[in-house]
Formats: C-alpha cells, structure tokens, sequence
C-alpha cells in the first residue's frame, strides 16, 4: 500500500466522528429536544458562541473530529465554573492527576482548569492519547469519563484487545458505569443535535 495513502486514510479516520445509529443516542436526541433536559441544553448551547472558535480551530490543528466540542458540552455544558465530586472541575472536567500529567498548574494557588485555552489543549492531548491506545472515539470518551484503566480491563475482558472500534462501545456498554453508558450516547446526540439545530 502507498504510504501516503495510508497516512491520508488514518488522518481522514481521525478527523470525523462517526454517528452510529443507537437507540440510546436516539432516547438522549428526544430527551434534550423536548424533555426534561431541554432547558438545560438550551443553556449550554447558549454558551457554546463563547468557545467555539477556540476548540474548533484547536481539533482542526490536530486533526481530530470537530464533534468532540460535544465532549465537553456533555461533561459541563461548557459552564466554566462546574465541578464534580471526583474534583473534576471546569469545561473539560479534568481531575488533578490527569490535569498535571497534561503540564496544567493545580495548587492551593492556582488551578488552570479554569482557563479554557490551557484545558482545552490538556483536554486534546489526553483524549489523542486515548484514541491511539484504544482506536476508537467512542472508546476513548468512555475512557476520559471513567478511567482508561477500566475501559482497557473491560476491553480485554469482552474483546480481549485494549484497542477496538467504535461499534465495541456498545460490546461493552453493559459492563460500564451508569454515567459512563449515558456518556457517549449524551455525547453523540449532543452532536446530533448541534448539527440540524433548527
């Protein structure tokens, strides 16, 4: 095989997230449009003007699909002030560890987590390392919400790879953690939506 095809194939597979069809994402599409959760979403695409630009134009450096803005829609709504009982804390919800192993500064002093350019880029950094140790997005946002530990270990328990595809996600789903099983489906309807706002 041409190299240079093979290296234009892996960077067009980077560089879309793919919409599985899913009955979950469907239940998330119909919730957030005309359910409890309307309100709420309304509100974060509300807020979505204000980083757009920024994480649009950071996924485009990187070669990475334009849809994981909806990562971070899902785990804060893009509120800058959100935080989690795991100490995950601004748009991205990174926790301390992960923070610090991606060069962000988290003391008594001072927590870049806050500032969206520096979690943005942390943020990227890790779900990059995420997507080339399990192959798939959908995998690696399941990792970013519960662990890459557990998702390996389940992987290998169901698959025996670490590495998978998207459909694999839903191989495995079952054997996540509620917050994790809504995650990417959340995530992908989220997508949906932001895409045929109207």
């Amino acid at each position: 095989m041409n190299i240079l095809f093979l290296v234009v194939a892996l960077a067009a597979n980077r560089a879309a997230l793919p919409d599985l069809p899913h009955e979950r994402v469907d239940r998330f599409v119909e919730r957030f449009t005309t359910g409890d959760k309307r309100a709420e979403i309304d509100e974060a695409f509300g807020r979505l003007p204000d980083v757009e630009p920024m994480i649009a134009e950071k996924l485009r450096r990187k070669g990475m699909p334009q849809e994981l803005i909806y990562l971070a829609m899902a785990e804060s709504g893009f509120n800058p002030k959100a935080h989690s009982r795991d100490e995950a804390i601004g748009i991205w919800q990174l926790i301390p560890d992960t923070a610090r192993r991606y060069g962000l500064t988290v003391n008594d002093e001072v927590d870049e987590r806050r500032d969206a350019e520096k979690a943005t880029d942390a943020a990227l950094s890790y779900l990059s390392y995420l997507y080339n140790r399990f192959g798939s997005w959908y995998l690696a946002a399941a990792a970013y919400n519960s662990g890459e530990n557990r998702v390996a270990r389940i992987m290998k328990e169901e698959t025996g790879s670490e590495s998978g595809t998207d459909a694999d996600f839903y191989r495995i789903v079952e054997k996540l953690p509620g917050e994790t099983r809504d995650f990417v489906p959340a995530m992908l309807a989220l997508s949906r939506i932001g895409k045929n706002r109207e």
